[in-house]
């Protein structure tokens, strides 16, 4: 008996089936986001780099300079990650060429991105897109859509427009809803004077942008608590934001969890959400004492944000992309680390007696929850997860360190 035989058994006996968490988990898709590989760096702005609140830290070589390289070092750590995949691509990632030069941002068409879809037709890929509102030189006194100077907010809903239209065609070209995320990082460094203004604005701009139809998008807002630059004042907060999806059928707050408050999880706001809202986007990153983006690992709250989303049924309901990036460790390893995670606390929320601890805590039998909470823990899980990557022909150890640093060799460290 092999030892995945003797952990299915062992889960068996709490009435978990491990070959239907396998196959449930196998379908779920994972969007892994593109600015892992440049550093939020972007191609139309290339000197530039991340700024308007946004910042990767540290220096490492190899940094994707291009489409061509950052399609190559999207597959190296794709074929090392198990389950279905989907590219979460910003805006700023438009490919210009000589047929499409370089256009300002109000300005972008499809036409910018069909090598991204071509290349994900390649791949069997889904993609979700996002506008760049941030790093532009018409980010004036760090706002956007909620400024005060109809020059800048007029090139900013030109931009959200643009880029919703850009979406549905991706959507109509791979015959799939394409998730439309919009953040910016409006507010001010110190106390304002005026609170309400900038959010009439903003909610006037949304409406805006959100008046055409659009079948194939799937659109969404996201929330923060503050970035660097604007500490005192949040314009989309999670109140304006959640208010706002609340009352425009169609629109989701999204829920990335490095954008509250450290003593708020949003693990215990999914299952918030869900009588509400027929879907939920989530971001998931990892926040030390703020919202740093470190690299998603297997940690408590991540297993405790999957097992809301599988125990509430919602794994068709709650759409998952990374929003993490580190630029002082190998890109491509942080984006198989972060993936992988993913998908291992998905398979550990799947593999929970959901039934049984239901049943205990409604009929008050707290010492029996607590009691399966625990011994679920020390079960075989490893077992399972290899056999899980096995199964979709990756690593599923730390072997896959040796392919990343294979290519680093040969390929990473020519980049100058």
């Amino acid at each position: 008996m092999t030892r995945y035989e003797e952990a299915k058994l062992r889960y068996a006996a709490l009435g978990i089936d491990t070959e239907q968490a396998i196959e449930r988990l196998s379908q779920k898709a994972i969007s892994m986001n593109c600015w892992q590989g440049d550093d939020v760096t972007g191609f139309d702005n290339p000197d530039g780099g991340a700024g308007n609140g946004i910042q990767a830290t540290g220096n490492y070589p190899g940094r994707a300079r291009s489409f061509a390289e950052l399609k190559a070092d999207f597959l190296q750590a794709a074929a090392l990650i198990p389950g279905r995949k989907r590219i979460n691509l910003h805006a700023c990632y438009a490919v210009f060429d000589e047929a499409h030069p370089l256009v300002d941002r109000d300005k972008l068409t499809y036409e910018h991105f069909a090598p991204w879809v071509a290349f994900a037709k390649e791949n069997s890929l889904g993609i979700d897109f996002n506008p760049t509102i941030f790093s532009h030189p018409m980010m004036k006194d760090g706002l956007s859509l909620s400024s005060p100077d109809e020059k800048v907010r007029r090139f900013w809903i030109d931009h959200a427009i643009a880029c919703r239209r850009i979406a549905e065609r991706i959507g109509q070209e791979l015959d799939d809803m394409v998730l439309n995320n919009v953040w910016i990082p409006d507010g001010y460094k110190d106390t304002p004077s005026d609170r309400l203004g900038p959010r009439l604005r903003l909610q006037a701009a949304l409406d805006e942008i959100f008046a055409e139809k659009c079948p194939h998008v799937i659109d969404s807002v996201e929330s923060k608590v503050f970035a660097i630059g604007v500490e005192s004042y949040t314009v989309g907060s999670n109140e304006f934001y959640m208010n706002y999806a609340a009352t425009h059928p169609g629109v989701y707050n999204l829920l990335d969890n490095g954008h509250y408050h450290p003593m708020e999880y949003v693990s215990d706001k999914i299952p918030a959400l869900l009588p509400f809202f027929d879907r939920i986007p989530l971001h998931v990153t990892r926040p030390v004492r703020w919202d740093s983006d470190h690299v998603v690992i297997f940690d408590d709250e991540l297993r405790e944000i999957m097992k809301e989303i599988v125990r509430n049924d919602a794994m068709d309901k709650v759409l998952i992309g990374l929003d993490c990036f580190d630029a002082s460790i190998n890109r491509v390893a942080a984006w198989v680390i972060a993936t992988r995670s993913v998908h291992k606390a998905l398979l550990w929320a799947l593999l929970q007696p959901d039934e049984e601890l239901r049943t205990a805590q409604d009929a008050g039998d707290f010492t029996r929850r607590l009691m399966l909470q625990e011994e679920i823990k020390t079960l075989p899980f490893a077992d399972i997860w290899e056999e899980y990557c096995t199964r979709q022909d990756v690593p599923a150890d730390g072997s896959w360190y040796d392919a990343v640093m294979e290519y680093e060799t040969k390929v990473l460290v020519e980049r100058t």
